[in-house]
């Protein structure tokens, strides 16, 4: 096991993290999930809320393995590795807030940094002005971070706090499994508590069993390598540290690379699935995410690996992005195929708004 961990936490840990979500996000794409959406941690999470009946959008709700996965993979990693360390009280409320806003800005994008990366692997040239404006969010988060921002330190926390995230996973996915309906409305309709499309991106998925069994492994990989979308291109800027850099380039030319050899290589802009061209809010979106999940300290996908590790700042993070989803949906700010939603460039603006306020005013306080 410490042959593992010394390669996983090299330089070539992310590199293989990366290559290894390069392959499997396309198969599952092959085997059943949505068109250029084989692993997208705010498009799941938003499926996972509407199953919860959080939003009532019927074509995304669906309780996503993937999501479950990457929490308890991460929980097993970090015990093998003795890395399972609850702590908290590093600011969570502003955690929570800025989950929220992260995923509001995804959502106008259509897609989180992982799925960024995965449009353009498969010939989406949408996903270019959404890595544009990823870049330059991280860029204004790079600012604050130079300039004295933080959300504080975190404490070590009581072993229980640590368990919550991944109990929760658990119960999600007793829940997928039962599927329990307590009947229905006097239209018909399914009456919950839990929601699965019939149609739609939510309907779209693959094996359950093999949905968990990449999620689990990519959780694994990726809280070992500390493998993150976001903290690549930071790390690249302030640090002058390629390493994580070069876990997403690794992502990149893999799932382009399978793409190509399951037929799923469709380049252009039109019809591209579960997207639209208006560019500018492509970018604008995305500026949004970038910034938010910069001043949080992590993409999506790392929030949860940090989550299975114990960090119940993190775990918060990911209570706001569940909750902004659920959010965006219910008050018509996610875009859909046909561009942004009729709110959607009003919560971008104050979105941005907000999040360079938190960057201006947060400060580690002395003592």
């Amino acid at each position: 096991m410490s042959v593992i961990s010394r390669f996983l936490s090299s330089r070539w840990g992310p590199v293989l993290t990366g290559v290894v979500i390069g392959v499997l996000a396309p198969l599952l794409v092959f085997w059943g999930n949505p068109g250029n959406m084989g692993v997208c941690v705010v498009c799941f999470t938003r499926d996972i809320a509407g199953a919860l009946g959080l939003h009532r959008a019927g074509v995304v709700q669906y309780i996503r393995p993937e999501i479950i996965g990457f929490v308890l993979g991460a929980m097993v990693s970090a015990f093998a590795f003795k890395e399972f360390r609850p702590r908290t009280g590093s600011s969570p409320l502003v955690r929570f807030l800025v989950g929220m806003f992260a995923v509001f800005g995804a959502l106008v994008f259509l897609g989180c940094p992982w799925r960024a990366y995965l449009r353009l692997a498969g010939g989406d040239w949408n996903a270019v002005f959404g890595i544009l404006g990823l870049i330059v969010g991280i860029g204004i988060g790079i600012v604050f971070l130079r300039t004295g921002y933080s959300l504080g330190r975190s404490r070590p926390a009581p072993k229980a706090l640590g368990w919550v995230m991944p109990v929760i996973m658990v119960i999600l996915l007793v829940l997928l499994l039962v599927a329990p309906q307590f009947g229905r409305d006097a239209e018909g309709n399914p009456a919950g508590p839990i929601f699965f499309s019939t149609s739609g991106p939510g309907s779209q998925h693959a094996p359950i069993i093999v949905s968990l069994v990449v999620g689990l492994f990519i959780g694994f990989l990726a809280q070992r390598s500390r493998f993150c979308t976001v903290g690549a291109v930071r790390d690249a800027v302030l640090l002058r540290d390629g390493r994580l850099l070069y876990g997403v380039l690794a992502l990149i030319v893999a799932a382009f690379i399978t793409n190509l050899i399951l037929g799923q290589f469709h380049p252009g802009f039109e019809k591209q699935p579960v997207a639209h061209t208006n560019m500018l809010w492509n970018f604008a979106g995305m500026v949004l995410a970038g910034l938010a999940f910069t001043l949080a300290g992590g993409c999506p996908g790392r929030q949860l690996f940090l989550a299975g590790e114990g960090d119940g700042d993190a775990a918060m993070f990911v209570c706001g992005m569940l909750t902004g989803a659920g959010i965006a949906h219910t008050y018509n700010m996610a875009s859909s195929p046909s561009g942004p939603g009729i709110y959607g460039p009003m919560i971008v603006i104050a979105g941005l708004i907000i999040c360079i306020i938190i960057g201006l005013t947060m400060r580690e306080a002395k003592t």
